[in-house]
């Protein structure tokens, strides 16, 4: 058999017909089913030869991409050392998601969750002058992130393949540059892996600097929520969005603050009920109420926890995710109810900002909530909640806070129009880092006047076995993956129907034309039936499949595209020549 020819007799394969029990995504169960992956623990999967080669095509899309920017492929181990983490502060900022173990001599190590520090020390080593810069460098590593909940297979693992790059440079124009050709060369790359991509505006979270956009893969099944704005094409990741404030208002016209009696009234709801059974002459909505959500912090490296309100209008919710991001690199954890029996001053269902403030608490608002706004908010005393208390004039925040819950129909920050809210499993995130890292290592060169110059630096990752099931969560349908040409495990699926030995001695000579013209090609030359086979076939979700059947007889062979369903009949001495395009 030619060169580029795979038996499926000889591959070693088993598909399943049953979803495994614990899929919960398209992806994760049709690369199960398909035998592209196997769970071997939580978050934990090998991949199979149909795996590899989706695997390893994606990797040589991302490796060209980053050689035409002039990036330089480098490999670092996964194995690292505390010390290069602990001088940026990440090993503990990293908290709990870091897998950090001890070697025989008791010396910390960790598994790494990303390079930045080794990079920066590998050019620190290897460059002194101007002469040296820029310089892009990228690896494509096995990473590894304790996840507490991994889930989805292959897109949220504990255990992954990722490319990241960085760039240095030595002015801010520089970095502006590198940023720039990492943005198209991502364009270029998420384009030839078949995956529809939205840029949106992101957080940078651990990763420190100023820039930062995420490359996001729509999908219902994607973690990540984002916004956008139709009319102007404003897009952000939830984290990232900044809430409108509202312009401020007199206080000389509002009404005095009055606490009132109002028992049974721990939920928004029922105070919002309640309040509008006093008489009060105006119709209260959620809107017009302020809820009060106590959280404690803990910075990396810290024992202490300290105590926060954080204020949003009562027809809000806060978003974990938003509070995190705004609070980063802080630990955030709920208050529980031993927190509150420890805070004796804390009146659960009925906390106000005016209860904090006297005991030391500090307190941060949503954007929405300026001077002159009135309130109706708790009292501090079981059962009771004041009305009418007024921003700037009652109580005084002590900042604001992005916590609130980003919703359909909210304005778009850029005031061009309203937001629309969709899904996406983050691909791809870039970052300026600016000189964050090179300060923490003394990462320097000396400049064409022979002063030293800080290294200004940029951050740029793909999730490279990521991609491998987002592509499937955007490329499947009822039968089973459909695998864009540039990725998929083979170009042609050959498919002998029938059991006489003329199909195969067709089939034979089609594969080795076929493998000639330089094309990929899986034979099924198995012993199975037709249905079984067919089924196989359109699993396996190989770009064209070619049947040899009863057309034989006539001359004929069934060409099918598997993305569009289109069949036809093609000669049997025509069919190298129509797939190949005379290549």
């Amino acid at each position: 058999m030619a060169r580029g020819v795979t038996r499926m007799s000889d591959l070693f394969l088993r598909t399943l017909r049953e979803d495994p029990a614990d899929a919960e995504v398209p992806s994760h169960k049709l690369l199960v089913r398909a035998g592209y992956v196997r769970r071997v623990a939580p978050g934990i999967y090998s991949w199979l030869p149909l795996g590899m080669r989706v695997l390893k095509n994606t990797e040589r899309i991302v490796r060209e991409e980053m050689d035409a920017i002039g990036g330089q492929e480098v490999h670092f181990p996964a194995l690292l050392p505390k010390e290069p983490y602990e001088a940026t502060g990440r090993w503990t900022e990293y908290g709990d998601a870091l897998f950090r173990l001890k070697d025989r001599k008791k010396a910390d190590y960790l598994l790494g969750p990303t390079h930045e520090e080794l990079f920066t020390l590998m050019v620190k080593g290897e460059t002194s002058s101007y002469r040296d810069f820029p310089v892009i460098l990228y690896q494509v590593q096995t990473k590894y992130r304790d996840e507490e909940r991994p889930r989805a297979g292959i897109l949220r693992g504990r255990e992954f393949v990722m490319k990241d790059s960085y760039s240095f440079d030595l002015t801010d124009e520089g970095l502006a540059e590198s940023y720039a050709a990492h943005r198209v060369a991502y364009q270029r790359l998420f384009s030839r892996l078949g995956l529809e991509i939205q840029i949106v505006s992101a957080m940078s979270g651990a990763m420190g600097g100023s820039a930062s956009e995420e490359f996001l893969a729509p999908t219902e099944t994607g973690e990540d929520t984002y916004v956008r704005c139709l009319e102007s094409g404003y897009a952000a990741n939830v984290e990232a969005v900044t809430t409108p404030a509202p312009p401020e208002q007199s206080i000389a016209d509002k009404p005095e603050a009055v606490v009132y009696d109002t028992p049974n009234t721990p939920t928004i709801d029922t105070l919002v009920a309640h309040v509008n059974t006093l008489g009060l002459g105006r119709e209260f909505t959620a809107a017009d109420t302020l809820k009060n959500v106590m959280v404690k912090t803990r910075l990396p490296g810290s024992t202490e926890w300290s105590l926060l309100g954080v204020g949003v209008p009562g027809d809000r919710e806060v978003d974990m995710k938003r509070l995190e991001a705004s609070l980063s690199p802080a630990e955030v954890v709920l208050l529980e109810d031993a927190d509150f029996a420890a805070n004796p001053f804390l009146t659960k269902g009925y906390i106000g900002p005016v209860g904090l403030a006297k005991n030391g608490v500090r307190y941060l608002v949503d954007p929405r909530i300026v001077t002159g706004t009135a309130w109706v908010t708790g009292a501090d005393e079981h059962g009771r909640h004041v009305v009418d208390l007024v921003a700037g004039r009652d109580f005084t925040p002590d900042g604001t806070i992005e916590a609130a819950d980003v919703r359909e129909g909210d304005p778009s920050p850029d005031g061009a129009g309203t937001l629309v809210a969709a899904r996406g499993i983050e691909m791809g995130h870039i970052f300026q880092l600016g000189r964050k890292y090179a300060d923490a290592l003394g990462l320097t060169a000396l400049g064409s006047d022979g002063k030293p110059v800080t290294v200004t630096m940029g951050s740029y990752g793909v999730g490279v076995s990521r991609a491998v099931a987002a592509i499937a969560e955007q490329h499947a349908d009822g039968k089973g993956l459909v695998w864009p040409r540039e990725v998929a495990p083979f170009e042609v699926h050959l498919v002998i129907a029938g059991k006489d030995a003329a199909q195969a001695e067709a089939a034979e000579t089609i594969a080795a034309g076929l493998a000639g013209a330089g094309l990929e090609v899986l034979l099924d030359d198995r012993k199975a039936s037709p249905g079984v086979k067919f089924a196989d076939a359109e699993l396996i979700g190989v770009p064209t499949s070619i049947t040899v059947g009863r057309g034989l007889a006539n001359g004929v062979v069934e060409v099918t595209e598997r993305a569009t369903g289109e069949r036809r009949e093609v000669p049997v001495d025509e069919v190298v020549g129509a797939l190949t395009g005379g290549r």
